[in-house]
């Protein structure tokens, strides 16, 4: 399989990859999470060159997970926005968050905590069934062929 033909693969896990899977565009997903808006100010935080940042952010915008918005007109700047399919990688980058927690952080210490805003409490991302809500681990879940017209959850 050839790293331009993933996105057209049956399997879920080799379209997302086409769209997310390299070094640089989960950084630049954490920015955006971050709050992160300017080509400027990703370039500074990541210390990423500008074509291969510009390279990403394209991808990005034509993947469809952020769009590009003009900010300023003379000379015209864009500042770059997570759409609601990048919104949508939420869960995805908090999973990847915590397994760095759990796994990577240097004597324990987590670099950044996370606060629910609803609740005020600091939480760690958990999967939970959509149906019972009952957390979900890996040897909890069997998976069955959806074919062409299965559910679209």
């Amino acid at each position: 399989m050839r790293w331009r033909e993933l996105g057209e693969e049956e399997c879920s896990v080799a379209r997302t990859v086409s769209v997310i899977g390299d070094r640089w565009t989960l950084l630049v997903l954490r920015e955006c999470f971050l709050r992160t808006r300017r080509f400027e100010a990703f370039q500074e935080r990541l210390g990423i060159t500008r074509p291969v940042l510009a390279d990403r952010l394209q991808k990005l915008v034509e993947a469809g997970v952020l769009e590009r918005i003009p900010y300023q007109e003379r000379p015209v700047r864009h500042e770059y926005r997570l759409t609601q399919r990048g919104l949508d990688l939420h869960p995805v980058m908090m999973a990847i968050v915590h397994w760095g927690d759990v796994h990577m952080a240097k004597d324990g210490h987590r670099p950044v905590l996370h606060r629910h805003r609803a609740c005020g409490h600091q939480f760690d991302p958990v999967m939970v069934c959509s149906e019972c809500a009952a957390p979900l681990q890996a040897r909890d879940v069997t998976v069955e062929p959806g074919g062409r017209r299965g559910d679209a959850r």
